[in-house]
């Protein structure tokens, strides 16, 4: 890959992320994190407004911004298998502005990458969420956004129920399944509980902020998974 064309990726690759390592950087381009240090500079050099420093990461400053790219067919394909695969896990809002997403992009590409990416033959069959799960999954995902605390009317594995108020932290697919990782004020601990085990939810009115301790950066390093 040319200099030129790896600086353009770099921008690429900054301005879709909040934030952006050397170490992402060097694996996805295939280069040596050194490299991607002098290509940063580079940048920097010629103007661009890239923030940050070496080993904490990077990201574009306001105000920059590149020219709309035109996707080749490839890439249409692979956001059309993505759509697809992703939609039989989503809840149907989610899913609704999944495909609404795509068709806008779709529509502005040429007739011949557009015609290749809808006559992919990746299919996904609706064998995930169904009927009252997707609709908790909708809501639970709405009350994380909104911070809204939830009232779970739960059974665990050994059919025993109980009713637990949880600020909800997240959403977490797995591959058949849904779980919330909330942080359970009953037990003052993080807890996940799997969607079609909740018999019942109701969202509260009550909000909550975001507490030392008790957040989703807090919940992801107590599974032991990557942050976001």
């Amino acid at each position: 890959m040319r200099r030129a064309d790896r600086l353009f990726q770099i921008l690429q690759l900054i301005r879709g992320r909040r934030l952006t390592t050397a170490v992402f950087l060097s694996k996805r381009l295939e280069v040596s994190i050194r490299t991607i240090y002098r290509d940063i500079a580079e940048l920097q050099h010629q103007g661009v407004p890239v923030e940050g420093e070496a080993g904490v990461g990077y990201r574009l400053g306001t105000g920059f911004d590149l020219p709309p790219l035109m996707f080749t067919q490839e890439e249409a394909k692979a956001l059309v298998a993505a759509v697809r695969l992703a939609q039989q896990g989503l809840d149907p809002g989610l899913a609704r502005e999944a495909e609404d997403a795509l068709g806008k992009i779709l529509s502005v590409l040429p007739a011949a990458a557009r015609v290749a990416a809808e006559s992919l033959a990746v299919y996904a069959p609706l064998l995930g969420v169904h009927g009252e799960n997707q609709q908790r999954l909708q809501r639970l995902r709405e009350a994380v956004q909104a911070r809204h605390k939830v009232l779970l009317h739960y059974r665990d594995p050994q059919a025993n129920t109980s009713e637990r108020t949880v600020r909800p932290l997240g959403c977490f697919f797995w591959g058949k399944v849904w779980t919330l990782g909330a942080w359970c004020e009953a037990r003052q601990a993080f807890r996940s509980f799997r969607v079609d085990r909740i018999e019942k939810l109701q969202v509260l009115d009550s909000g909550f902020q975001h507490e030392a301790g008790k957040t989703l950066a807090d919940f992801l390093r107590h599974v032991g998974a990557p942050a976001l």
